[in-house]
């Protein structure tokens, strides 16, 4: 079951993390001698985070989402400020429980679907509350 575990704020006067980039994209081929050298600095702040005050981190524990890409230890980047829209990758409190899974907004109500056949997906009942935490814009995943 994707679950995550506490989220994580992510300080404003914070600089996570600058490195160096290269100038050209990298060959999943035959690699090119001449792209050995790197030209600056990227700053992943910029690129991974909108709006730092409605930004958060979260670990997902299982493996429910596995087709979308976000596996057990993984880290989403979720913005709380973001609407979540049919097909989002949602963090959603069902009943007082935290989980991750695809929003499915249906003729006949609310989905929250898994990316892993060996779970079912969750119809919503029309009594149950429900919240969207937030919507997940990245995925930090070991390789």
């Amino acid at each position: 079951m994707g679950v995550i575990i506490g989220p994580r704020v992510i300080d404003s006067g914070a600089s996570l993390l600058s490195v160096l980039i290269a100038p050209v994209p990298v060959a999943a081929g035959f690699p090119s001698p001449a792209q050995d050298y790197f030209d600056g600095r990227i700053d992943l702040n910029a690129h991974l985070i909108k709006d730092i005050t409605s930004t958060f981190v979260v670990r997902v524990t299982g493996d429910s989402m596995e087709r979308a890409g976000i596996s057990d230890g993984d880290e989403l980047i979720v913005n709380r400020a973001l609407e979540p829209r049919d097909g989002s990758v949602v963090i959603a409190v069902l009943d007082g429980e935290l989980t991750v899974k695809r929003l499915r907004l249906t003729a006949t109500g609310v989905v929250l679907q898994a990316e892993n056949p060996k779970y079912a997906d969750i119809k919503v009942p029309a009594l149950s509350e429900l919240t969207i935490w937030g919507v997940a814009t990245r995925c930090l995943h070991h390789v």
